[in-house]
């Protein structure tokens, strides 16, 4: 079932047949667009706005600014508000309930939104749409540090974030090597890099998007390497819900073939995305 806008020019073609007045004839004028959009029928958590769950702050991509969440993946949430005729309203929550689909199967948001990565055991749990952004992993230190990989990070402090890909690659990595490097855990981005600023930890690896613009504005630090871990984030929705998620890969689609999804990445990042 689908719903669509008031329309007006039938009301007024049955009025003026009424009263015998022409102008609803074989050859009407056009309508705007606007007039014409069939808005998709997706039952939501709150009627009038599309709720996102994410966890701030994770720059660029979601975070506070004057009063106001914005960042990369709320206008591209954004983009499916808008096909919605609704409001993107967001949610701030602990990632773990995120990416293991709590959130979502307890009604707390229609779509999750917080640079998850797109992982076989996280796709157990909620459904994930077209991949929308391709990452990295990287290593963040002070710019005085002679550290320029994980190897010199051996018989250091690591700071990385729990339940993250950033974490598993660590792991894997510590795991490999006999263990050579002491992992300092924390909850979010934002400790991870207070943990460095404060001489707590060594070095953070985490997303490298949010790591490059952490040292564009802290020029005292520096990502030293980056490690293709082959990631692609995804918005994720409840498990089953394939009205909605049939709506957010064609508005994905449309974005990247009409402009609208460069426009924004480069609103962002400052340079236009290689692939998608």
């Amino acid at each position: 079932m689908q719903r669509t806008r008031p329309q007006a020019l039938v009301a007024a073609c049955v009025l003026a047949a009424s009263l015998g007045l022409a102008g609803c004839g074989s050859t009407p004028e056009a309508e705007s667009p606007e007039e014409d959009r069939v808005i998709p029928d997706v039952e939501l958590v709150s009627e009038g706005r599309l709720l996102t769950c994410t966890h701030l702050p994770y720059p660029p991509f979601q975070y506070e600014e004057d009063g106001e969440v914005v960042g990369f993946d709320v206008d591209i949430v954004d983009l499916i508000a808008d096909e919605l005729a609704v409001d993107q309203a967001i949610v701030d929550m602990p990632f773990d309930g995120i990416q293991n689909g709590a959130a979502l199967d307890g009604g707390e948001c229609d779509i999750a939104a917080a640079a998850m990565t797109i992982t076989e055991p996280r796709g157990e749990v909620v459904d994930f749409a077209y991949p929308y952004f391709n990452a990295a992993q990287a290593l963040l230190v002070e710019r005085a540090s002679p550290v320029r990989g994980l190897e010199g990070m051996h018989g250091m402090r690591l700071a990385i974030q729990e339940g993250t890909t950033g974490a598993a690659f660590v792991e894997e990595y510590n795991a490999e090597h006999g263990n050579p490097i002491e992992l300092v855990y924390y909850t979010n981005l934002s400790a991870l890099t207070q943990s460095l600023r404060s001489d707590e930890t060594d070095g953070v690896v985490s997303d490298n998007g949010p790591l490059h613009q952490f040292a564009e504005v802290y020029r005292d630090t520096e990502v030293v390497a980056e490690f293709d871990t082959d990631e692609q984030y995804g918005l994720a929705v409840r498990k089953g819900n394939t009205e909605l998620l049939d709506v957010v890969n064609r508005v994905l689609e449309e974005a990247r073939t009409d402009g609208r999804y460069e426009e924004i990445h480069l609103r962002w990042f400052g340079v236009t995305p290689n692939q998608w």
